[in-house]
């Protein structure tokens, strides 16, 4: 499948608004740059391999297990275990010395 030009913009225009270029680049849009009229580079959206996220983050949040509204992540309170075994955190603390 062959990419389609959507936009052109100059180098100066492309400086000017940058921001709204990547952004329609990054929904879709395939933007060539040029330089005195002649195009000189294109801008495209990165597509992530297989839709999956290979931030660890990103993968928590797709998930469910932690929320997120840009400030420091909300994670759901610990799991409560049954029985009187030892904390792994103090197995740990132990095994270090």
């Amino acid at each position: 499948m062959a990419k389609v030009v959507a936009s052109h913009v100059s180098v100066r225009d492309l400086k000017t608004h940058l921001s709204a270029w990547l952004a329609r680049a990054q929904a879709g849009e395939v933007v060539e740059i040029t330089s005195h009229r002649k195009p000189i580079a294109r801008i495209t959206a990165v597509k992530q391999a297989d839709g999956a996220s290979t931030n660890p983050l990103r993968k928590a949040i797709e998930a469910g297990l932690v929320s997120w509204s840009g400030q420091k992540p909300v994670f759901p309170p610990p799991v409560k275990l049954r029985g009187g075994g030892r904390l792994i955190s103090d197995i740990v603390i132990e095994d270090r010395g």
